[in-house]
Protein backbone atom coordinates (compact mmCIF):
# COMPACT_ATOMS: atom_id res chain seq x y z
CA UNK A 1 0.00 0.00 0.00
CA UNK A 2 1.34 3.46 -0.89
CA UNK A 3 1.04 6.24 1.69
CA UNK A 4 1.51 9.96 1.16
CA UNK A 5 1.22 11.26 4.70
CA UNK A 6 2.27 14.86 5.27
CA UNK A 7 3.40 16.28 8.59
CA UNK A 8 4.21 19.96 8.15
CA UNK A 9 4.23 23.10 10.29
CA UNK A 10 0.43 23.20 10.50
CA UNK A 11 0.12 19.71 11.99
CA UNK A 12 3.14 20.18 14.25
CA UNK A 13 1.67 23.44 15.51
CA UNK A 14 -1.63 21.71 16.19
CA UNK A 15 0.19 19.08 18.27
CA UNK A 16 1.88 21.79 20.33
CA UNK A 17 -1.53 23.30 21.07
CA UNK A 18 -2.85 19.85 21.98
CA UNK A 19 0.02 19.33 24.43
CA UNK A 20 -0.74 22.68 26.08
CA UNK A 21 -4.41 21.69 26.31
CA UNK A 22 -3.51 18.39 27.98
CA UNK A 23 -1.33 20.24 30.47
CA UNK A 24 -4.31 22.44 31.33
CA UNK A 25 -6.34 19.28 32.01
CA UNK A 26 -3.79 18.02 34.50
CA UNK A 27 -1.47 15.79 32.48
CA UNK A 28 1.94 16.44 34.04
CA UNK A 29 4.24 13.62 32.90
CA UNK A 30 6.75 15.33 30.61
CA UNK A 31 7.59 12.11 28.77
CA UNK A 32 3.93 11.44 27.98
CA UNK A 33 3.46 15.01 26.79
CA UNK A 34 6.59 14.74 24.64
CA UNK A 35 5.25 11.53 23.06
CA UNK A 36 1.87 13.16 22.35
CA UNK A 37 3.73 16.05 20.76
CA UNK A 38 5.72 13.74 18.51
CA UNK A 39 3.22 11.16 17.18
CA UNK A 40 1.30 12.51 14.14
CA UNK A 41 -2.27 11.68 15.18
CA UNK A 42 -3.67 12.80 11.82
CA UNK A 43 -1.98 9.80 10.19
CA UNK A 44 -4.70 7.67 11.79
CA UNK A 45 -7.50 9.65 10.10
CA UNK A 46 -8.82 9.68 6.58
CA UNK A 47 -7.41 12.81 4.93
CA UNK A 48 -10.94 14.23 4.76
CA UNK A 49 -11.01 14.43 8.56
CA UNK A 50 -7.46 15.62 9.29
CA UNK A 51 -8.80 18.84 10.85
CA UNK A 52 -10.42 16.70 13.57
CA UNK A 53 -7.19 14.94 14.51
CA UNK A 54 -5.94 17.41 17.12
CA UNK A 55 -9.23 18.08 18.82
CA UNK A 56 -9.56 16.43 22.22
CA UNK A 57 -12.26 14.05 21.06
CA UNK A 58 -12.69 10.39 20.21
CA UNK A 59 -13.37 9.68 16.55
CA UNK A 60 -14.79 6.68 14.64
CA UNK A 61 -12.22 4.55 12.79
CA UNK A 62 -14.56 1.88 11.40
CA UNK A 63 -15.71 -1.56 12.55
CA UNK A 64 -17.57 0.03 15.46
CA UNK A 65 -14.32 1.25 17.03
CA UNK A 66 -12.91 4.68 17.83
CA UNK A 67 -9.53 6.32 18.24
CA UNK A 68 -9.55 7.41 21.89
CA UNK A 69 -9.48 11.10 22.69
CA UNK A 70 -5.96 12.40 23.37
CA UNK A 71 -6.75 13.11 27.02
CA UNK A 72 -7.73 9.48 27.59
CA UNK A 73 -4.56 8.22 25.88
CA UNK A 74 -2.42 10.59 27.95
CA UNK A 75 -4.28 9.69 31.16
CA UNK A 76 -3.79 5.95 30.74
CA UNK A 77 -0.17 6.40 29.64
CA UNK A 78 0.58 8.56 32.68
CA UNK A 79 -0.99 5.99 35.02
CA UNK A 80 1.11 3.23 33.49
CA UNK A 81 4.47 4.85 34.42
CA UNK A 82 6.29 3.18 31.53
CA UNK A 83 10.06 3.14 31.77
CA UNK A 84 12.31 2.37 28.77
CA UNK A 85 12.78 -1.32 28.11
CA UNK A 86 9.66 -2.48 29.90
CA UNK A 87 7.55 -5.20 28.30
CA UNK A 88 4.02 -3.85 27.81
CA UNK A 89 0.92 -5.73 26.66
CA UNK A 90 -1.72 -3.58 24.95
CA UNK A 91 -5.21 -5.06 24.74
CA UNK A 92 -6.97 -3.43 21.79
CA UNK A 93 -4.62 -2.07 19.14
CA UNK A 94 -7.43 -0.13 17.48
CA UNK A 95 -5.96 2.61 15.29
CA UNK A 96 -2.47 2.05 16.71
CA UNK A 97 -2.19 5.57 18.17
CA UNK A 98 -1.83 4.42 21.78
CA UNK A 99 0.63 1.79 20.57
CA UNK A 100 2.85 4.52 19.13
CA UNK A 101 2.73 6.51 22.36
CA UNK A 102 3.88 3.44 24.30
CA UNK A 103 6.71 2.89 21.83
CA UNK A 104 7.75 6.53 22.15
CA UNK A 105 7.94 5.96 25.92
CA UNK A 106 10.49 3.23 25.24
CA UNK A 107 8.36 0.14 25.83
CA UNK A 108 8.62 -3.16 24.00
CA UNK A 109 4.98 -3.43 22.98
CA UNK A 110 2.93 -6.58 22.39
CA UNK A 111 -0.42 -5.43 21.00
CA UNK A 112 -3.49 -7.49 20.12
CA UNK A 113 -6.61 -6.57 18.11
CA UNK A 114 -9.68 -8.75 17.49
CA UNK A 115 -11.05 -6.73 14.54
CA UNK A 116 -9.35 -8.22 11.48
CA UNK A 117 -9.74 -5.09 9.32
CA UNK A 118 -8.11 -2.88 11.96
CA UNK A 119 -5.34 -5.41 12.49
CA UNK A 120 -4.46 -5.46 8.79
CA UNK A 121 -4.53 -1.67 8.64
CA UNK A 122 -2.21 -1.15 11.62
CA UNK A 123 0.33 -3.77 10.54
CA UNK A 124 0.83 -1.67 7.40
CA UNK A 125 0.52 1.89 8.74
CA UNK A 126 2.65 1.66 11.89
CA UNK A 127 5.78 0.21 10.22
CA UNK A 128 5.42 2.87 7.52
CA UNK A 129 5.58 5.46 10.32
CA UNK A 130 8.65 3.75 11.77
CA UNK A 131 6.92 1.98 14.68
CA UNK A 132 7.44 -1.74 15.13
CA UNK A 133 5.48 -3.38 17.94
CA UNK A 134 4.76 -7.12 18.10
CA UNK A 135 1.35 -7.43 16.37
CA UNK A 136 -1.25 -10.10 17.16
CA UNK A 137 -4.81 -10.71 15.95
CA UNK A 138 -7.19 -12.45 18.34
CA UNK A 139 -9.13 -12.30 21.61
CA UNK A 140 -7.31 -9.79 23.77
CA UNK A 141 -9.47 -10.48 26.83
CA UNK A 142 -7.29 -13.57 27.39
CA UNK A 143 -4.06 -11.60 27.01
CA UNK A 144 -1.12 -13.17 25.18
CA UNK A 145 0.04 -15.84 27.64
CA UNK A 146 2.79 -17.22 25.39
CA UNK A 147 4.76 -13.99 25.81
CA UNK A 148 4.02 -13.39 29.50
CA UNK A 149 4.98 -12.15 32.00
CA UNK A 150 4.63 -8.43 31.33
CA UNK A 151 5.78 -5.40 33.28
CA UNK A 152 2.63 -3.51 32.36
CA UNK A 153 -0.74 -4.22 30.74
CA UNK A 154 -2.99 -1.53 29.28
CA UNK A 155 -6.57 -2.22 28.18
CA UNK A 156 -8.12 0.25 25.75
CA UNK A 157 -11.74 -0.99 25.90
CA UNK A 158 -14.29 -1.16 28.70
CA UNK A 159 -14.41 -4.47 30.56
CA UNK A 160 -17.19 -5.84 32.81
CA UNK A 161 -14.54 -7.10 35.24
CA UNK A 162 -10.78 -7.55 35.44
CA UNK A 163 -9.96 -10.91 33.82
CA UNK A 164 -8.02 -13.13 36.21
CA UNK A 165 -6.10 -14.62 33.28
CA UNK A 166 -4.80 -11.13 32.55
CA UNK A 167 -3.63 -10.54 36.11
CA UNK A 168 -1.71 -13.80 36.07
CA UNK A 169 0.30 -12.53 33.09
CA UNK A 170 1.78 -9.69 35.18
CA UNK A 171 5.21 -9.85 36.74
CA UNK A 172 5.41 -9.40 40.50
CA UNK A 173 5.42 -5.62 40.84
CA UNK A 174 3.70 -5.30 37.46
CA UNK A 175 0.67 -3.11 36.82
CA UNK A 176 -2.50 -3.21 34.75
CA UNK A 177 -4.57 -0.16 33.77
CA UNK A 178 -8.10 -1.07 32.69
CA UNK A 179 -11.50 0.65 32.45
CA UNK A 180 -14.13 -1.43 34.29
CA UNK A 181 -17.90 -0.97 34.39
CA UNK A 182 -20.94 -1.43 32.20
CA UNK A 183 -21.11 -0.95 28.44
CA UNK A 184 -21.81 2.79 28.73
CA UNK A 185 -19.50 4.00 31.51
CA UNK A 186 -16.41 2.69 33.30
CA UNK A 187 -14.09 3.57 36.16
CA UNK A 188 -10.40 3.60 35.34
CA UNK A 189 -8.81 0.93 37.52
CA UNK A 190 -5.13 0.41 38.22
CA UNK A 191 -3.97 -2.87 39.77
CA UNK A 192 -0.48 -3.71 40.99
CA UNK A 193 0.62 -7.28 41.55
CA UNK A 194 2.37 -7.15 44.93
CA UNK A 195 2.69 -10.91 45.42
CA UNK A 196 1.97 -14.25 43.79
CA UNK A 197 -1.71 -13.96 44.72
CA UNK A 198 -1.86 -10.45 46.15
CA UNK A 199 -3.02 -7.36 44.23
CA UNK A 200 -3.55 -3.72 45.16
CA UNK A 201 -6.48 -2.06 43.39
CA UNK A 202 -7.35 1.62 43.00
CA UNK A 203 -10.44 3.03 41.24
CA UNK A 204 -10.04 6.43 39.63
CA UNK A 205 -11.98 8.66 37.22
CA UNK A 206 -14.95 7.81 35.01
CA UNK A 207 -14.54 7.27 31.25
CA UNK A 208 -16.49 5.90 28.29
CA UNK A 209 -14.81 3.25 26.15
CA UNK A 210 -16.09 0.89 23.49
CA UNK A 211 -16.78 -2.54 25.05
CA UNK A 212 -14.03 -5.13 25.44
CA UNK A 213 -15.38 -8.16 23.58
CA UNK A 214 -14.09 -11.67 24.13
CA UNK A 215 -14.17 -14.88 26.11
CA UNK A 216 -13.19 -13.05 29.31
CA UNK A 217 -15.25 -9.89 28.67
CA UNK A 218 -18.54 -8.92 27.03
Amino acid sequence: MAYKFIDNYREKGARKKLVEHLKSRGIADSRVLQAIGKVPRHFFFDETFWLQAYKDIAFPIGDGQTISQPYTVAYQSELLHVTPGEKVLEIGTGSGYQTCILLELGAEVFTIERQVNLYHRTIQVLPYMGYKPHFFCGDGSKGIPEHAPYDKIIVTAGAPFVPEVMLQQLKIGGQVVIPVGDEKEQKMVTIIRVGENDFDRIELDTFRFVPLVGDQAW
